[in-house]
């Protein structure tokens, strides 16, 4: 670990608000050299934190794109338990390409690297560096960096659940993060076989995960078991970003509800 890194994660771990963070991730951002540097976290019951480098411009629209249901980033690492670079996802959809160009437009970046985190009671969270590089420097970045991008993750992530305190919900009731993840692409719109798909797993595993969380839930079919999901806060789609509590760095209630009414 470089005594520069030792130095942020020494500060990360005397902070004392959530506030600080920022800095934190500001500090990285310089010290790895990248454009942009970002942790961000959603809840089971819909609260989420951010923090990052990221223009206020495109966190507001982000927001108001409701790209959190499109956003190949946070689709695939939702799949995944480890690291990923960007150029590894698919973007291959006429909506992942329209996301692309408009983050690369708004300053995110040609390239970017993904660390997915789980926590308690149903979290989720990434951390994520991007900047304008060509594929053989970033390729050399990420792998002479990646042990300290995950180590800085994982960190910042036990820092923010550590200051957060009581904005962690406790689980009304226990699905399994595979049943979690089905019920969660479904209430996003995504057909069955897409799921499936998206999951690795076969149509025929795919239902005995939906069968399970419906007996969980005590619902009637599966429709009634993702709308008691949501309704309960034991996943989380897109359309939850715009009501949901929580901080996120440089936007304003007033400019989303305002953006978001314009753009209707």
């Amino acid at each position: 670990m470089s005594k520069g890194l030792d130095h942020i994660l020494e500060r990360l771990q005397a902070a004392g608000r959530l506030e600080d963070l920022q800095s934190i991730v500001e500090a990285l951002r310089d010290l790895w050299k990248v454009d942009h540097c970002v942790y961000h976290w959603v809840s089971a019951d819909g609260q989420q934190y951010g923090c990052g480098t990221y223009s206020r411009e495109w966190c507001i629209r982000y927001v108001v794109k409701d790209y959190l249901r499109t956003d190949p980033v946070v689709i695939g690492c939702f799949q995944r338990a480890h690291p990923i670079d960007w150029k590894r996802l698919d973007w291959s959809s006429k909506a992942a390409r329209t996301f692309r160009a408009d983050s690369i437009a708004h300053g995110v970046g040609t390239q970017g690297f993904s660390v997915p985190i789980r926590g308690p009671v149903g979290q989720f969270a990434l951390f994520t560096v991007s900047a304008d590089r060509d594929d053989a420097e970033w390729a050399e970045f990420t792998r002479a960096n990646q042990r300290d991008l995950i180590l800085a993750g994982l960190m910042i992530n036990q820092a923010a659940l550590d200051l957060a305190g009581q904005r962690l919900a406790e689980p009304t009731r226990a699905l399994s993060p595979r049943e979690t993840d089905a019920l969660t692409f479904l209430a996003m719109g995504y057909g069955r076989g897409q799921v499936a798909d998206m999951l690795a797993i076969s149509e025929h595993t795919l239902r005995a995960y939906i069968e399970g969380a419906r007996l969980k839930l005590g619902a009637l079919n599966t429709v009634h078991a993702v709308a008691r999901a949501v309704a309960e806060g034991l996943i989380v789609t897109g359309g939850a970003a715009r009501s949901a509590k929580g901080g996120w760095p440089r936007i304003v209630e007033k400019d989303v509800e305002r953006r978001t009414v314009r753009s209707a």
